[in-house]
């Protein structure tokens, strides 16, 4: 079977402490990637990877560029050890939209590692700004979430999945959302430990600011195809590119679109490139069966290669 290759890369709270530490000792590929990371950004950025709390780590402002970093390490990883790799599509959940740009050729590390942390930066002052919260709903189809939304004047913020679907906003607001969640049939809603209402109005600070960022990165159209958050399908055109990523700021993320586009492309074999295995099991989900890996550390880089290399023609 010919192999169509998906990538997919992590956003916020995939992060944990160690992440790419054994990359780094095991690659030099990799380990380039961490100390350019540091001196891109004037400040040990690996420290907060491998030896930091997971309080510091979990800061937006030290969370976005780690896992920029750690996907594009882990990918350049998989190159070497696999040879000719040439994905079919990319996507990335919020954050990790910007790395499956910076993958596929859209910018340069250097300046997609600097628009990431600005990003990170202006997110983060919109929470300190603000007093927001997230919640997930387990058994929600998007009717029900948005009705639900509308009721407690909060935003649809992700998508994830069949049946899995996330609301943002102020927190006295989530918690009204919470508390009518069984009057519209919704199995559990569970309030998420995040430090703020990402993806929805209150993000609305972040997302003028990152206007500018976005207009000074110089950026080429993407070598493969790299699908939008907002839309769910890619966009062709350089601004376009520009206004998505701005626009997912406060949009709300169509994960499950994102996902079915790559499967309607072809791609039948998706390899996650970030901590944990959370995006794996979005897709399981979304097509039952789906050929998944999630690639993080050395093994995972090296068994997915042996795979790359002798389970396809």
């Amino acid at each position: 079977m010919t192999k169509k290759i998906g990538l997919l890369f992590p956003g916020q709270g995939a992060q944990a402490v160690g992440m790419g530490k054994d990359l780094a000792a095991e690659f030099p590929i990799a380990a380039e990637f961490f100390r350019s990371a540091d001196a891109i950004l004037g400040r040990e950025l690996s420290g907060f990877m491998w030896e930091g709390s997971l309080d510091e780590l979990t800061k937006t402002s030290n969370c976005q560029p780690a896992l920029f970093v750690h996907g594009l390490a882990a990918f350049a990883v998989l190159r070497e050890l696999a040879g000719d790799l040439q994905p079919t599509a990319a996507a990335g959940l919020s954050l990790g939209e910007l790395t499956a740009h910076c993958a596929a050729g859209t910018f340069e590390f250097a300046s997609g590692l600097r628009l990431v942390q600005r990003r990170g930066e202006l997110m983060d002052e919109a929470c300190a700004a603000t007093n927001g919260t997230m919640i997930a709903l387990i058994g929600a189809d998007e009717n029900t979430a948005r009705a639900l939304a509308a009721a407690a004047d909060i935003d649809l913020a992700n998508i994830n999945s069949p049946g899995q679907i996330v609301l943002s906003g102020e927190r006295a607001k989530v918690e009204v959302a919470a508390a009518l969640s069984p009057e519209f049939g919704i199995r559990r809603a569970t309030m998420l430990n995040v430090a703020g209402a990402y993806h929805s109005r209150l993000m609305e600070r972040a997302y003028q600011q990152f206007a500018a960022p976005l207009l000074e990165t110089e950026m080429q159209m993407p070598r493969f195809t790299v699908f939008s958050n907002v839309s769910g399908v890619a966009a062709t055109t350089l601004p376009a590119i520009r206004q998505t990523l701005q626009d997912q700021i406060t949009g709300t993320v169509r994960w499950v679109d994102c996902m079915q586009g790559m499967l309607d492309l072809g791609c039948n074999f998706f390899i996650e490139l970030g901590p944990g295995s959370v995006l794996a099991g979005l897709l399981q989900r979304t097509r039952k069966g789906a050929d998944v890996v999630s690639v993080s550390d050395a093994a995972s880089a090296r068994a997915c290669a042996q795979r790359l290399l002798t389970s396809f023609e």
